[in-house]
């Protein structure tokens, strides 16, 4: 009998002693932990948010953190090699013939791309006046086209773009594909192959990496960018991929989405994204950009366009939020209206509290969503939010049946801000964004009425009480508590 008893003791013992390691193992794991995402000296909420979340997940959350969390990325010697690839004419101050307001300063300040002109901006509206648009340019092209996608899918739009690719690459005209490693996954060798057989180039950003050792992967920082430039002269972006889920000529269901085609000396600007963003990704040297055919000698001067006309970057690399910022600094600046379209509202401080003081102001700021998102944990991390908007006076309104896609914002009657970014911490933070900043009476003009479209078609909320609190505000609750790791 005291042999047992001594058996359970040292059992007991051996417990207990396994219970320290484990316990002093957990608490050096938290501290490891603790400092190595406090050293990203990112907002204290995102910072607190990643802490107690991984917290939660002994040594499996480092992993995670590790494959997700927030990351960096230095390209500044991209931006260095701009007077090395002729645009040394983009430096840090606003040029004499441009239109220099607050905005377009703080713009150039952040992202180094000066104020800009176009000749032309067109808005396209869906994926089927898009796509049309979209290849008869890339059949007309002469010297070259560039493409950067987050989504590129091998299916009937993706088919007919790559086919028209096949063709101008057969002919001579240089075709350069940057694709997303994630957002275009489902695209393989085998579709490729006919672009690369045709002399074409296609580079992957960010590939997936997980088994390199020491290398950590970029899973969470994707190029979110759709941008097509022809010949250097015509470029097209806004929120449109290249996915059949976006032409509605084919999918009744597809999302309602909005891009911009564009003409002028802002080109410029667009090309230069593109070179330091598939020099970045292939590796390549900037010799390898022949500039005559990057920006042709017979391109519009500044002063030959009559519409202002900026380039909005945004991404990892960069501390400054721009796009956010841009946001933010144009919602104090505005004086009669802020409209805003985005299919993930998941907004910071900052940009809340700018809301919310216009509308208390008296200004009509209007915010349209769409009813379902394709991510429900963002919708009801979106919902969470409704009811300090509704209490201050913005007027919200949810689109649908249809999955609504569009990034816009209008600021008065003449800035407007339409691109790629959603507004939500990722898009502001985490992934490579593109948008362009108008500032021009007819084409915000052109833009309002499209969108008051929209509203009317929407379903204004009102009022957010006598809702569940199984189904609806504990769930809100739960992912606006999640909303910083969005």
């Amino acid at each position: 009998m005291l042999a047992l008893f001594d058996s359970v003791r040292h059992w007991l013992d051996g417990i207990a002693h396994l219970g320290t390691i484990l316990a002093v193992a957990y608490l050096l794991y938290l501290l490891a932990l603790t400092g190595w995402i406090m050293l990203q000296k990112r907002e204290p909420v995102a910072t607190l948010s990643w802490i107690l979340s991984l917290a939660l997940l002994p040594y499996l959350g480092l992993f995670i953190y590790y494959l997700l969390g927030p990351q960096k990325v230095k390209r500044q010697r991209l931006r260095r090699g701009r007077a090395r690839s002729g645009m040394e004419h983009y430096s840090d101050v606003c040029p004499p013939d441009a239109d220099c307001t607050e905005l377009a300063k703080i713009a150039q300040a952040t992202t180094g791309l000066a104020p800009s002109t176009a000749t032309e901006v067109t808005w396209l509206v869906d994926g089927a006046a898009t796509y049309a648009a979209l290849l008869e340019a890339v059949a007309q092209a002469q010297d070259h086209v560039h493409l950067e996608y987050y989504i590129f899918n091998p299916d009937h739009a993706g088919t007919a773009l790559r086919d028209a690719l096949v063709e101008r690459a057969s002919a001579g005209v240089q075709v350069r594909l940057l694709l997303d490693a994630v957002g275009s996954s489902a695209v393989r060798q085998r579709f490729l192959q006919p672009l690369l057989n045709a002399g074409a180039e296609v580079v992957w950003f960010h590939p997936r990496q997980l088994l390199k050792p020491f290398k950590r992967p970029w899973l969470n920082l994707r190029t979110h960018r759709k941008l097509v430039i022809v010949d250097g002269r015509l470029a097209f972006t806004g929120g449109i991929n290249i996915t059949d889920d976006e032409d509605e000529s084919r999918n009744p269901d597809a999302y309602r989405d909005l891009h911009m085609r564009l003409r002028g000396h802002v080109v410029r600007s667009l090309q230069l994204v593109f070179a330091e963003d598939w020099l970045y990704a292939s590796g390549q040297d900037h010799s390898r950009f022949d500039i005559a055919r990057l920006w042709p000698s017979d391109m519009p001067l500044r002063g030959d366009g009559a519409i202002n006309a900026q380039v909005l970057v945004s991404g990892p690399d960069s501390g400054w939020e721009t796009i956010h910022r841009l946001h933010v600094a144009a919602i104090q600046e505005a004086r009669e209206r802020v409209w805003l379209v985005t299919p993930y509202f998941v907004p910071g401080e900052a940009a809340r509290m700018a809301l919310t003081s216009a509308a208390l102001g008296g200004l009509d700021v209007r915010l349209l969503v769409p009813k379902m998102s394709d991510s429900w944990f963002v919708t009801q991390a979106a919902r969470s939010y409704f009811d300090e908007l509704l209490h201050a006076g913005v007027k919200i309104y949810e689109y649908g049946p249809r999955m609504l896609h569009t990034k816009a914002f209008i600021a008065d009657d003449d800035v407007c801000i339409v691109g790629s970014a959603n507004f939500d911490h990722r898009s502001f933070r985490l992934n490579f964004e593109l948008s362009m900043m108008i500032s021009d009476r007819g084409r915000v003009a052109e833009l309002s009425t499209l969108l008051q479209s929209e509203f009317e078609r929407a379903t204004r909320v009102h009022d957010q009480a006598g809702r569940s609190l199984w189904l609806h505000r504990l769930p809100e609750a739960f992912a606006r508590l999640a909303s910083p790791l969005l």
